[in-house]
């Protein structure tokens, strides 16, 4: 780990980046070149002691999960995360397929969706980050860890995941989703990380298997929802999505109808939310 050049590259990459571009106001009495070492280390979700030592040269060695996390805050190219992982003495992640890193481009447009239920999901339907609305939304779906991780693999394993949806829409979801975890499969073949959720679905989930076994295929197509909010109760969703040329990612943002009695609930589900930061 070379601590000195580690720093260094932190530093730079940090005062290269400006509050506009990542969602945050700029505020009258910043003297700081580009961003403040808290400001980063809010966007990496580590503390700003943690960070601040990594920049005097003082801190501990940190995890390939904390460099990908500094990655993501500092929205590094893939170079410039490969290069961050040499530095602190990581051997660099694979390219292919990306599933955690974000593109900048792909943040530039999350971070000017603060207001919005917006969340980054990759192809094998894991979310890499959302909004503070998607979290009062849909849920904090960063808490899962292993297998569960994937929003595939919880639909057909976990009920409590269901729970969101009215019933009579969870044949649809299921189809969807199988659809989707099938296209992937198909496009990265049978050592890929779709193909081990699959195995393990197959093992798991007759229901799955069931659907899996007549080959569903359909585009990446994001239908209207309907939401079950335990304190708002049912809202009527559409759903917009941005997908990432290399088509590892998407971005997905729920919207509804304004004027309706759904727009009106995702309003105030806006203001529930901020009384849960």
């Amino acid at each position: 780990m070379d601590r000195a050049r580690l720093a260094d590259f932190l530093r730079s990459r940090r005062q290269a980046l400006q509050p506009e571009d990542v969602g945050l106001p700029r505020g009258r009495r910043r003297r700081t070149d580009g961003l403040r070492r808290e400001e980063v280390a809010v966007l990496s979700d580590m503390s700003a002691d943690y960070y601040s030592r990594l920049e005097q040269q003082r801190g501990p060695h940190p995890s390939e999960q904390m460099l990908a996390a500094l990655a993501r805050g500092l929205r590094l190219s893939l170079e410039e995360r490969d290069h961050l992982f040499r530095l602190a003495g990581h051997a660099t992640p694979r390219r292919v397929p990306r599933t955690d890193h974000i593109e900048p481009g792909m943040m530039r447009i999350f971070d000017g969706l603060e207001d919005a239920a917006a969340q980054v999901v990759n192809h094998v339907g894991e979310t890499l980050t959302q909004t503070r609305l998607s979290k009062a939304l849909i849920g904090d779906e960063s808490v899962h860890t292993g297998s569960a991780r994937s929003l595939h693999y919880r639909w057909f394993t976990d009920p409590a995941t269901r729970s969101i949806y009215p019933e009579d829409d969870h044949p649809i979801h299921s189809r969807l989703i199988a659809a989707n975890l099938h296209r992937v499969y198909t496009r990265d073949g049978a050592d890929s990380r779709a193909a081990a959720i699959v195995d393990a679905l197959l093992a798991q989930s007759p229901e799955f298997a069931g659907i899996w076994s007549g080959h569903p295929v359909t585009g990446s197509y994001c239908p209207p929802k309907r939401v079950l909010h335990p304190q708002l109760g049912l809202l009527e969703l559409h759903c917009q999505t941005l997908l990432d040329p290399d088509q590892s990612q998407m971005l997905v943002v729920y919207t509804a109808t304004p004027g309706s009695e759904s727009y009106e609930k995702l309003q105030l589900l806006s203001v529930i939310g901020a009384g849960l930061d």
